[in-house]
């Protein structure tokens, strides 16, 4: 359900907007797509898991909330953001 350390950073040097960049918005979401996606399809087979449907609930409007942030703060960023990762808006 966890994204590997060497996914991880894969993550963090396609989406850092500068060399050692960890925490910037697009960072942050990124991984946490990849997390979201990750327990989307745990629970293909764990329909029951209820404990981590929370964390998945969580971890959703987390990245909402960074979106948000993101596209109001600059709505350039936020349109690429969301059309790398394939977002719906």
């Amino acid at each position: 359900m966890s994204i590997t350390p060497e996914r991880k950073e894969a993550l963090i040097n396609e989406h850092a907007r500068e060399s050692g960049d960890t925490g910037s918005p697009e960072v942050q979401v990124a991984i946490l797509t990849e997390r979201i996606s990750n327990l989307t399809e745990h629970f293909k087979t764990h329909a029951k898991d209820n404990h981590s449907r929370r964390g998945l609930l969580m971890l959703v409007n987390k990245r909402r909330s960074l979106l948000d942030y993101l596209r109001k703060k600059d709505a350039e960023r936020y349109t690429a953001l969301i059309a790398k990762l394939g977002l719906r808006k």
